[in-house]
């Protein structure tokens, strides 16, 4: 028989119950395997009984002192009651400067008294009975977690201005820097929201006109990582020269708000307007003498492009490989069979081989290719390269070398690049 003594406004705060005639105190904390939360309970006292009645800053207290004992029990071991047990009286029925120094000695949640409204300045000078007093049964999630960021910033060194914080705010990074940045003015100081918005039209007027590009090889939606860390660079190096007050944090943030906007920009951006912002796509439909292409990748999976196709020739490659693209699946070839010829891009070593038929199948006998390589220079390489061959084919891609029949030769030039 389980019937309920006390319990307070707020669901999570421990409450008392009588279990066949025996007060415990109960509360919920941590997951089991099943992500399903856990219910920890250990035996008090009546004395216990009492004050955790009449003065919620010592229920509180012992709250957070017993939080740990229910971490340290994990997804399936037991509560360690004998600790729980001896932190009653220390807690509950000493007077305020023992409290004090037993939780000098003790692990305790110190978020957990923050959310509920202690006082942070007491808290950290070890006054945790006097940090009490200003606190209620709500709590504030929110005051807990930007105690903790500023905890983190300043393991770290660094320590926010007020404008700082108001970027920070801005792009709703203050309380998890891995938050993707978006636009919220409202979360900003009012007063600061001037200076905020300058901070923005110098990150925007240093990336005009830059974009970031998509790289299929990583996925349908991923974007080009060389854009990105160019464009960061650039946000970052102006927005330093004109603001040299700010934190890293408050630079770092408006970079990856510039960054992730214009990553947005191109994955809703058509795969052909997106090849023609790059200036690679110029005028495929009436110089291309390919009129046939045929796709494959490294699992055997062939895709057929026709002139009279309503996208071009580049634009359904790359949306073909971005849908095939994987760590296992790195190789894919363009073959103009008419013209005997064809690209091959080897993803996981950053070339390219380009094959041309040098003597067809005569008599049952093998056709005779020449098979040449070259190092390619990241995605803005296979793309230039790409739309190259489907302009002009092989012969095209000449002025792109050099070109490496020699596979030995080929080799020990990739592991000279890779090795820089």
């Amino acid at each position: 028989m389980r019937d309920i003594v006390f319990t307070r406004e707020s669901g999570w705060i421990p409450h008392v119950i009588r279990e066949d005639g025996e007060l415990k105190l109960t509360l919920g904390a941590g997951a089991d395997a099943n992500h399903a939360p856990r219910t920890f309970t250990f035996s008090i006292g009546e004395a216990h009984l009492a004050v955790i009645r009449e003065d919620l800053a010592r229920h509180m207290l012992l709250w957070s002192a017993v939080l740990p004992l229910c971490d340290d029990a994990g997804t399936r071991g037991p509560l360690d009651e004998n600790a729980a047990v001896a932190l009653l009286d220390p807690i509950l029925l000493s007077a305020p400067a023992d409290v004090d120094a037993l939780f000098h000695r003790i692990r305790w949640d110190r978020g957990r008294l923050i959310a509920h409204g202690a006082d942070i300045d007491l808290l950290e000078r070890g006054q945790v009975c006097a940090a009490m007093r200003a606190a209620t049964e709500t709590s504030n999630g929110k005051r807990a977690q930007e105690y903790h960021a500023n905890r983190r910033r300043a393991e770290r060194g660094t320590v926010l201005a007020p404008l700082d914080a108001a970027i920070l705010k801005y792009t709703g990074q203050y309380l998890h820097g891995a938050t993707v940045p978006r636009r919220m003015p409202d979360a900003a100081d009012p007063a600061l929201l001037p200076e905020v918005m300058r901070v923005i039209a110098t990150a925007e007027q240093a990336c005009a006109g830059m974009r970031i590009g998509r790289d299929p090889r990583r996925g349908k939606r991923a974007t080009d990582k060389r854009d990105w860390d160019r464009m960061a660079t650039t946000v970052d190096a102006a927005v330093r020269r004109a603001h040299p007050e700010l934190v890293d944090d408050a630079v770092r943030t408006v970079s990856f708000l510039m960054c992730s906007e214009a990553a947005d920009r191109s994955r809703s951006t058509p795969m052909e307007d997106d090849e023609e912002a790059g200036g690679d796509s110029a005028d495929f439909g009436g110089s291309a003498r390919k009129t046939i292409l045929s796709f494959t990748d490294d699992k055997g999976v062939e895709q057929k492009w026709l002139s009279d196709s309503p996208r071009t020739a580049t634009a359904e490659f790359w949306e073909f490989v971005g849908d095939r693209s994987a760590a296992d699946n790195e190789v894919f070839t363009i073959e103009d069979e008419e013209m005997g010829e064809g690209i091959q891009l080897h993803f996981y070593a950053d070339s390219i081989a380009r094959i041309t038929t040098v003597r067809e199948s005569e008599g049952g006998s093998d056709p005779e290719y020449r098979v040449e390589y070259s190092l390619v220079d990241g995605i803005g390489g296979y793309r230039n390269l790409v739309s190259t061959f489907v302009r002009g084919g092989c012969a095209a891609l000449e002025q792109h070398g050099p070109w490496m029949p020699d596979v030995a030769e080929f080799e020990r030039a990739r592991r000279r690049r890779d090795a820089q």
